[in-house]
């Protein structure tokens, strides 16, 4: 499943939905289309799935009702979780990237609280002791097939990725990373298509106000 897949039928389709939905699509197809044609540039792939995601799951919020973006992410994906009546979500962890997934939750990189303690936020023993929690809260859910848990984590670490990159903590094609951005980037690559698809395939499903969106000149 690709952009090439998704955008004729959304042109199709577009009109029947939901405008904010019908916003939500066109944007984030916008950026897959982008990322698609990145095969040889990692980062910038990584980088415009992100973009892609951000614009399928982000909502307007106000001031006193904001929270982290995991935490909007995290009810997004129980939403989608619960949408997904054939468990594609569920084929993608455990078929297509179990392997890739243990590799990223045992790396210490895209953990925050690594670089909290190297920032000088918190001591050795608490982000080592925090690391083997999550790691055992993770393999945990794995165990279970918990796929909301599993999702929330894994896009956690990405989202440590993402700040990385895009608050230039990282050098471009850089060899220190390449292994999960590479993974993150072939993950991503096959969650972002389908989290399309399912929004378009329930377009009655409240998925909220897009951020920003057009307003006409005056």
């Amino acid at each position: 499943m690709d952009y090439a897949t998704l955008k004729p039928r959304h042109r199709e389709e577009r009109d029947s939905y939901p405008q904010n939905l019908s916003l939500r699509v066109h944007r984030a197809l916008s950026w897959l289309d982008r990322a698609e044609r990145c095969e040889d540039d990692d980062d910038a792939r990584f980088i415009f799935l992100w973009i892609a995601f951000n614009a399928a799951y982000a909502n307007e919020i106000g001031d006193r009702e904001r929270s982290p973006d995991q935490k909007v992410f995290e009810r997004f994906l129980q939403k989608l979780v619960d949408l997904d009546t054939n468990e594609i979500l569920y084929e993608l962890i455990w078929t297509e990237f179990p392997k890739s997934i243990r590799v990223l939750l045992d790396n210490r990189f895209v953990y925050q609280p690594f670089w909290d303690f190297h920032n000088g936020k918190i001591d050795e023993e608490q982000w080592k002791s925090s690391f083997d929690k999550a790691k055992v809260a993770a393999n945990k859910a794995l165990s279970g097939h918990h796929t909301t848990t599993v999702l929330s984590i894994v896009l956690a670490r990405m989202y440590t990725l993402r700040n990385q990159l895009i608050h230039g903590g990282a050098t471009w094609n850089g060899s220190v990373n390449r292994d999960q951005l590479r993974d993150c980037s072939a993950f991503l690559g096959k969650l972002v298509p389908f989290v399309i698809q399912l929004m378009m395939d329930n377009p009655d499903t409240l998925w909220g106000d897009a951020c920003y969106p057009v307003v006409e000149s005056v």
